[in-house]
């Protein structure tokens, strides 16, 4: 299994920073997310600032961009960090992209199929001069006249997923499925392998929080478990867990007028053991061995809603030094 990592800066400076850092400690990716920064952007400045660890996004929003734009910056990226980009793309939800960037939403599974379909078409005869025509019901490539005169690199293709529908087009038609930030052992087993062909990267996605002091780790770390709780589309997910009771106390919180980041008081310790690797160096070593033999990939990420840059920093200090451990 492989052991990659998240990095945080509150700079883009320090973000990079933090990437070097996990690389020498023997990552093998680094991943960064679109949410506060553009991803494309992020993945840019840690291609450039390291040299052995594989850069991916996760993930790039697959919809706020057309594809060709996005096969255009994957390919940028492939060329800057010399062949270790890897595109991941996800969905996002319909509040994000109708309300936030303006964009059509349906179908989102059908679209995301078109979608890369056309950015492999791209990336693949975009150099050859030829007309490249891919129709699709909601994005077709319809181009003459062009031809991309740099080097084309190829880079794989990873897709979220944390529903069904997702997961299985992941392990369709991708070279690797991400999981959400929240993906227990029992969930990748049970609901996200047996959609995936074999030879498909599993990536798991897994917030984590160390700390000497394990009733600490486990504070840090609740916010995030709360700000996911407060959507009422991960129901399904947090039921499987036997926490359907305890997500209705978050969103009533959240209904209450808490905002999404600051909802850790309603968090009980329950909900972020079974759904976080959140205790000491020790405790939080033994729960990764948890996805051995399962996941292929684990994504480790510090926690940060709700808290102060101080503590992420503190967060990511520790997740970095047990990376050198682990590896």
């Amino acid at each position: 299994m492989r052991i990659t990592y998240g990095p945080w800066g509150e700079t883009m400076a320090e973000m990079v920073a933090a990437a070097r850092a996990a690389e020498e400690a023997g990552a093998e990716a680094l991943w960064v997310p679109e949410l506060h920064r553009s991803a494309t952007v992020s993945a840019a400045a840690v291609a450039a600032g390291t040299s052995r660890a594989q850069v991916g996004t996760a993930i790039a929003l697959a919809f706020t961009r057309s594809p060709m734009t996005t096969a255009l910056e994957a390919l940028d990226l492939a060329e800057l960090s010399r062949g270790r980009f890897v595109l991941g793309l996800g969905s996002g939800v319909r509040r994000l992209n109708e309300d936030w960037h303006g964009v059509h939403w349906e179908r989102p599974a059908a679209r995301l199929r078109e979608t890369v379909r056309i950015i492999r078409h791209f990336a693949e005869h975009a150099a050859s001069g030829e007309p490249m025509t891919v129709e699709g019901e909601q994005v077709s490539l319809r181009v003459r006249g062009y031809q991309r005169p740099f080097p084309s690199v190829p880079f794989p293709i990873y897709l979220a997923g944390m529903g069904p529908v997702m997961t299985r087009l992941a392990g369709e038609i991708a070279d690797g499925w991400i999981s959400h930030e929240l993906c227990s052992p029992d969930w990748l087993r049970e609901r996200a392998l047996p959609l995936l062909r074999p030879g498909v990267d599993a990536v798991v996605s897994a917030a984590c929080s160390i700390d000497p002091d394990p009733a600490a780790a486990r504070r840090r770390a609740a916010g995030l478990a709360g700000f996911y709780a407060s959507v009422r589309t991960y129901a399904d997910f947090f039921a499987f867990h036997d926490l359907a009771a305890e997500q209705d106390k978050v969103v009533e919180a959240f209904r209450a007028g808490a905002r999404a980041d600051d909802l850790a008081a309603a968090v009980p310790d329950r909900m972020v053991d079974a759904l976080t690797l959140s205790g000491t160096a020790d405790q939080v070593a033994e729960r990764i061995a948890g996805y051995a033999g399962h996941a292929t990939t684990i994504k480790l990420t510090p926690p940060t809603h709700g808290l102060d840059p101080a503590e992420t920093r503190t967060a990511q200090a520790r997740i970095i030094d047990l990376i050198k451990e682990l590896t």
